[in-house]
Formats: C-alpha cells, sequence, structure tokens
C-alpha cells in the first residue's frame, strides 16, 4: 500500500565552522489520507525541523544528509526547487506558531489570499476572490465579506488562525503540517481550532502532521504519536497505547508532568534537567542523564526502536522491562 508521506531515514544536518551538527538523526515514519500524526517533545527535540525538512524549508546552513521523503508516490527530497514549488503551499501546506508572523501586515487579508492562490492556479481575481470566501465559510469565520477587506490587526488571536487555516486551504492540500498552531492562543480558543482541524480532515480527505510539546494536545486529536528527543524518534504507535501504557521513561515523564495524572493534593512531577545541546549529545542513550531507570548499558550504548506491543508500538530502551505499569493519561 502507498502511503500519502513517507519519511525513511532522514538526516538533517547543519554545515558550522567546526563542523556538521547532526540536527534529525535517522527518523522514518508514514501517514496516510486522512490520518492525523502528532510529533511531540520539548523545545529542541526536532520536531519543527523534521516538519521545514519535508518541504525543505530549511533555512541555511541547514541540508537534509539523507534519506528519502516520498509524498504521493514522489521522491520530493530530490526534485527541483521549480518542481517542489508546485507541491510546496500547494499539495503540502503549512500552518505556523504565530498568525502574525505569518500574516503581512500591510496586506489585507483578502490580498493576501488571492495572491497565494494565483500563485498556484491561473485564475483571474474575481474567482480567487471568490474561492477565497468559500475556505474563509469553511473555517466558520463570520461575516467573510468583511473580513476579506480588513487587516489582521483588526481581528483577533483565534480569528487570525482561523484565516491562517484557510489560506492553508487554498489550495485543496492533502496534507497540512500544523507546527504548534495553537501555542499563542487561550484554551479554549485551541480546543476550537483544534476541533476545526480535526474536521478539515474528514471533510477535505487531508492528512494533518500536528507538531506540538502538548501531549495531552495530541492524546484527543491524532491517531498515531512520534515521540521526539534530541533528534531521534524514541518511541511511536499508536496514541491509545502510548497514552495509556508508554514505554519510554522520556514519554513516561511527559505525562506525568500533565495536570489531570496524579492524585488531587499531589505535586506535579516533573522531568530533571534540560534536552541536550545538540554539540553535547551524551553517549549511549540521549536521555541517560535525566533518567529515572539509567543503567550502565544505556551510557554506552544506543538503543534502537524495538516493538513492545504486536507491531503498533515501539520504543527505543534498554530498560523496557522496567517501564511497564507507570502512570498514563486517561483519555
Amino acid at each position: 500500500m502507498t502511503h500519502l508521506l513517507e519519511v525513511e531515514n532522514l538526516e538533517v544536518k547543519f554545515a558550522l565552522r567546526f563542523g556538521d551538527l547532526t540536527a534529525i538523526d535517522d527518523i522514518s515514519f508514514y501517514l496516510d489520507k486522512k490520518e492525523k500524526l502528532g510529533i511531540v517533545g520539548e523545545s529542541g527535540a526536532g520536531k519543527s525541523v523534521t516538519g521545514f525538512a519535508i518541504i525543505n524549508l530549511l533555512s541555511k546552513p541547514g541540508y537534509i544528509a539523507g534519506g528519502r521523503i516520498r509524498f504521493e508516490g514522489r521522491e520530493i527530497n530530490r526534485l527541483s526547487a521549480e518542481a517542489l514549488r508546485q507541491i510546496r503551499g500547494n499539495r503540502i501546506s503549512m500552518i505556523f506558531q504565530d498568525p502574525m508572523m505569518t500574516l503581512n501586515p500591510v496586506l489585507t487579508i483578502g490580498t493576501q489570499m488571492v495572491e497565494t492562490v494565483q500563485a498556484h492556479r491561473r485564475i483571474g481575481k474575481a474567482e480567487a476572490r471568490e474561492l477565497a470566501l468559500e475556505k474563509l465559510r469553511k473555517v466558520y469565520i463570520p461575516s467573510p465579506e468583511k473580513r476579506l477587506d480588513q487587516y489582521p490587526h483588526e481581528m483577533s488571536g483565534g480569528m487570525r488562525q482561523r484565516i491562517v487555516i484557510a489560506i492553508a486551504l487554498l489550495t485543496d492540500p492533502a496534507l497540512i503540517i500544523a507546527d504548534e498552531p495553537t501555542t499563542a492562543l487561550d484554551v479554549t480558543i485551541q480546543a476550537g481550532i483544534m476541533e476545526l482541524l480535526t474536521e478539515l480532515c474528514e471533510t477535505e480527505a487531508m492528512g494533518l502532521i500536528l507538531i506540538t510539546h502538548d501531549l495531552a494536545v495530541v492524546s484527543q486529536v491524532t491517531e498515531r504519536i512520534a515521540v521526539m528527543y534530541a533528534g531521534r524518534i524514541i518511541e511511536t504507535g499508536y496514541t491509545t497505547d502510548i497514552v495509556t501504557h508508554p514505554r519510554h521513561p522520556y514519554t513516561i515523564g511527559l505525562i506525568n508532568s500533565l495536570p489531570g495524572t496524579r492524585q488531587a493534593g499531589s505535586r506535579l512531577e516533573q522531568i530533571p534537567g534540560m534536552m541536550p545541546n545538540l554539540t553535547a549529545i551524551p553517549e549511549g542513550c540521549a536521555f541517560h542523564p535525566r533518567c529515572f531507570l539509567a543503567a550502565d548499558q544505556c551510557r554506552r550504548h544506543r538503543p534502537e526502536l524495538t516493538a513492545v506491543s504486536g507491531g503498533r508500538h515501539w520504543a527505543a530502551c534498554h530498560r523496557l522491562d522496567q517501564t511497564l505499569g507507570h502512570n498514563h493519561l486517561h483519555r
């Protein structure tokens, strides 16, 4: 079966004066139509770099050093810049963290949407404007005709994010990559945006990659999760399996730090330490300096992903026999 997106052994490096720095280290995953995949981890784990690499939005000195990225059966990481442009923003759209950084403050919403359509399709301005109105209605923007003539600063944060999603939908993409799409919004608006993205995956037959640090959000939205740490996927599988039976100590730590996972009146747990700098990733398992189960083998040998549940769930840990029965998130 051909997947909508297949990422195989992806490696991303940054060419620096003292040598190449590995930011993404041999990761693989896939996505099917209408499917929602969550990529989760702390800042510096490599989540956003992974999203940028898929559509080759890596800023220099970053570059794809190895692996394959196949989209709709084509190996897109080897396409020319012009050929990739026909896919980026057209078949694959990206939603960034801050809508005010995405939208041009000196252009009306209508101007920005019309220009986006005309960059990918040979249609007139009037037809492009009608298409923009259609997409604004699809994301439940009230009075869309009025909004087209307004500027970004005249709208709330939630409204701006819906505008950004509408722009992403203009070309009827097969895949949307959403990079922390609700970080700047309050909790109520976050829930609405997540519901909207979930609905659009069904009605528009899109795939969704949701990049976030919030495991609670992806547990409610996605079918599968990939947990990243220091540039590698250290646990992956179906969402239900991972949130109810996490097997990697890092995933267990992320879940135990969430409100609602502890008894009333008890303090939330936290993972000690910080994500390692990419210039100083520890030998062996990169997580071992922060791990409550670390042993000598963890300090010497890097673990590989191992199936822990009938081909549905994988974790990269030497101490899998010790991670059963830890606290989990109830969905």
